[in-house]
């Protein structure tokens, strides 16, 4: 059980890989290991409808979307994975995210529709997507960086860890590659060499610090050098030490968004099965999708 945990403390690619070839931005997927029933499909098809239409409600171009992952509550943690959503020209949504690419076992990048990204939830019975709309100039900066194909291809790591330090260019999980997209965009970063490193310069300018994550065990330390995308060399040995590792997560990039980004806003959107609850504000749904005072519920049954 409790290297399951750090397996699911680091988040591990969330409902699987992507291979992509050098240079190119493509798509493809590993196995899931559940596959889902005609009536999972079907529900999360509708939950990703909902979705959809909540990303196009304010006519911005570019948002924040994040999704739950493996079960985290042991650490007090709902999401695991980000992306930058984009609308092209059609009206048609995408999510360019980083996610680790299986059979090559390093990171790569790849678009994905709306459906395949609420249907990448590691637990068809119960999801939760976040929806973090940018206002009109900051949203538009960001498209504009998340598309321009040399700076996105400069920005990935040559090596995966799913629980990469925020200020290191070691490695790399896909939330530490929004970060960095963050500040190419927002701090107008050129594409070249040690983009990274300028990026992390930058976050550390305007002052971003992921919150760390006890660990709490160091038996669960340990047990990340018998897994080949968990590393601990990159992490300053003080916090080694002390257990505590400074990973981007979901939550630190909204935070860090709702703190620098004036006229951002936050949509929780949830499903159990029976039903979609939609959620406005910078406060949670509750535990289990249970909707509250104001919510919005589409039902599913």
């Amino acid at each position: 059980m409790k290297f399951a945990a750090l397996l699911a403390l680091a988040g591990l690619i969330a409902a699987g890989g992507a291979q992509a070839s050098s240079g190119t931005l493509s798509p493809a997927f590993c196995d899931r290991t559940q596959p889902l029933t005609a009536s999972q499909q079907d529900k999360l098809l509708r939950f990703a409808a909902v979705v959809r239409e909540e990303l196009g409600q304010d006519g911005g171009d570019a948002a924040l979307v994040s999704r739950s992952g493996l079960d985290l509550s042991r650490f007090q943690i709902r999401y695991s994975h980000t992306a930058v959503a984009s609308r092209d020209g059609a009206g048609v949504w995408s999510a360019r995210q980083l996610y680790y690419a299986c059979d090559e076992r390093r990171p790569r990048i790849f678009d994905q529709g709306v459906a395949g990204f609420a249907m990448g939830i590691d637990n068809p019975a119960l999801g939760y997507v976040s929806i973090v709309r940018l206002p009109a100039v900051a949203g538009a900066t960001l498209r504009q960086a998340a598309l321009d194909t040399p700076r996105v291809l400069d920005l990935v790591a040559a090596d995966y860890s799913a629980n990469a330090y925020a200020f290191s260019v070691l490695y790399q999980n896909c939330n530490q590659w929004v970060m960095e997209m963050l500040a190419v965009a927002w701090g107008d970063l050129a594409a070249g060499d040690g983009l990274r490193s300028r990026a992390q310069d930058w976050l550390r300018l305007v002052q971003y610090e992921p919150e760390p994550i006890a660990v709490g065990s160091r038996l669960l330390m340990m047990a990340a050098a018998f897994v080949p995308f968990l590393h601990l060399d990159d992490h300053p040995a003080e916090d080694r030490d002390a257990m505590l590792l400074r990973v981007s997560l979901p939550t630190t990039v909204e935070a860090f968004v709702r703190e620098r980004v004036a006229g951002s806003e936050r949509i929780e959107l949830c499903h159990d099965g029976r039903q979609v609850v939609v959620h406005r504000g910078w406060t949670p749904i509750a535990e289990g999708c249970k909707p509250g005072e104001g919510d919005r519920v589409v039902p599913l049954d």
